[in-house]
C-alpha cells in the first residue's frame, strides 16, 4: 500500500512559490537557500556543520537512492535546516546501507520538500542571488509563511560557528603521535581530523571561543583553523584569537571559514557572495605550482585580495570559474589557507597534498 503524500510549499523571500511533497518531518523550517552541484555524497553534505542555518537544494535528480551508512558522517547530526530535491527515494538499494534517508531525516527532525523543478529553482537563485526561504508541510497559507520568513535574520552579520563548535576541549589521535596540532573548532568536519591523524598528528580540539593564551599553553607544533558556518566578519573573538596565534610563528593552516578568518587576521576583507560555491566539481588553479585541481567547496562568503598587501600576503589559488580567491599564504610566517576543502568528503582528492604541506611546515619549524 502506498503512503499518501503530504503537500508542502517552498516560499522564497522574493515571493516565489514552489509546491511539492513533504519529506522527513511534517513541519516548518527556515534558512538561507543555497544549492550543491555534487552528484553524490549527500550524507556527508547534510552533516557538514558549514551548512548550519541553510536550506539546501540538491541538483542531482535522485536523493536517498543509496540510503545511509552510519559511519559516513562529518558531524554527530544533520546540520542543514531543510532539504529541497527533485526525486526523493524512500527506499534504497545499497547492500551496505544501514537505513533509509527518510528514517534518518525523521530521526533528526528534518523538514524537506521534493518533486519540484530544481532546475528552475537553481536558475532563479543564480540569477537573483542567495536569499532566505521557508519550507512548510503544515500550512498552505502563503501570506502567513511570508510573514514568518520576514522574521528570519539575514546570513550577513550572523555568527553561527559557536553554535556548532564543540562545547568542551577534547583530544583525538594517538597520544604518541609525532606532532601536536591545536584544532580551532568552528564547525570542523570529521575528515579534517582524520586527514591530520593519518599524517602523524595528535589533536587538541578547542571550542570556538577559546583564548589564544589557552591554546598556546597546550604547546602545539601546529595550528589548524577549521571550516564552519556564518559570516566570518562577525567573528571578532576568533579574529582577535587568530591574530595573537599568528604572532607566535607556529605553522598554521586554515580551511574554508578558517581561510576567511586567517585572511581577516592578516588584514584582508571578506564579502557576501551572490550565491556562493557548493559542490565537489569546482576547478581551482594553484598559482604556485601552475597545476589545476578539481575541488570540493561549500561557502557563501569569500576573501577580497588586496594588492597593497602583496608584501606580506601571497595569493596562491584562484577559482577558474569566477577568479575568486581560493588560497593565500603569509610571506612573513608559516601560515596558509584555502577556501576549498582539501579533506574532500565528499569530493576528489586533488588537494590532499595541502595536509602534507602543513605537516612538512610543522616538521621544518620544529628543526
Amino acid at each position: 500500500m502506498t503512503t499518501p503524500l503530504t503537500p508542502a510549499f517552498l516560499v522564497l523571500q522574493d515571493g516565489t512559490v514552489f509546491k511539492g511533497n513533504a519529506i522527513g518531518k511534517i513541519g516548518t523550517t527556515t534558512g538561507e537557500i543555497c544549492f550543491n552541484t555534487g552528484m553524490t555524497g549527500y550524507q556527508e553534505i547534510f552533516t557538514d556543520p558549514s551548512y548550519y542555518g541553510q536550506i539546501l537544494v540538491m541538483t542531482s535528480d535522485h536523493i536517498g537512492n543509496y540510503g545511509i551508512k552510519d559511519d559516513e558522517v562529518e558531524s554527530d547530526r544533520i546540520m542543514i535546516a531543510g532539504l529541497v530535491c527533485k526525486k526523493y527515494s524512500h527506499n534504497y538499494s545499497r547492500a551496505m546501507g544501514d537505513r533509509s534517508l527518510d528514517d534518518y531525516f525523521t530521526e533528526n527532525q528534518v523538514v524537506g520538500i521534493s518533486d519540484i523543478d530544481t532546475r528552475q529553482l537553481v536558475r532563479h537563485i543564480r540569477e537573483t542571488g542567495a536569499k532566505n526561504a521557508i519550507i512548510s508541510s503544515e500550512t498552505d497559507d502563503i501570506e502567513d509563511l511570508l510573514s514568518q520568513l520576514g522574521a528570519v535574520p539575514d546570513m550577513s552579520g550572523l555568527e553561527l560557528a559557536s553554535v556548532v563548535s564543540t562545547d568542551a576541549y577534547f583530544e583525538s589521535g594517538p597520544a604518541d603521535a609525532q606532532h601536536r596540532v591545536a584544532l580551532l573548532d568552528f564547525g570542523t568536519k570529521k575528515n579534517i581530523m582524520r586527514c591530520l591523524e593519518e599524517r602523524g598528528c595528535h589533536l587538541g580540539v578547542f571550542p570556538a571561543k577559546t583564548q589564544a593564551s589557552e591554546i598556546l599553553a597546550w604547546n602545539p607544533d601546529g595550528i589548524m583553523i577549521s571550516n564552519g558556518p556564518g559570516d566570518p566578519a562577525s567573528m571578532h573573538y576568533a579574529i582577535d584569537c587568530i591574530t595573537e596565534l599568528l604572532k607566535s610563528g607556529i605553522p598554521t593552516f586554515g580551511i574554508c571559514l578558517g581561510h576567511q578568518l586567517l585572511s581577516l587576521a592578516s588584514g584582508l576583507k571578506t564579502y557576501k557572495m551572490h550565491h556562493g560555491h557548493r559542490g565537489c566539481n569546482h576547478p581551482v588553479k594553484n598559482l604556485v605550482s601552475g597545476r589545476s585541481e578539481i575541488t570540493s567547496q561549500n561557502h557563501g562568503f569569500a576573501v577580497q585580495y588586496d594588492e597593497a598587501m602583496a608584501e606580506t600576503v601571497q595569493l596562491t589559488h584562484i577559482n577558474l570559474n569566477d577568479n575568486t580567491v581560493e588560497g593565500i599564504a603569509r610571506k612573513d610566517i608559516p601560515a596558509f589557507s584555502v577556501q576549498h576543502h582539501p579533506e574532500a568528503s565528499p569530493g576528489p582528492h586533488d588537494s590532499w597534498y595541502l595536509f602534507d604541506q602543513f605537516v612538512e611546515s610543522i616538521t621544518e619549524h620544529k628543526k
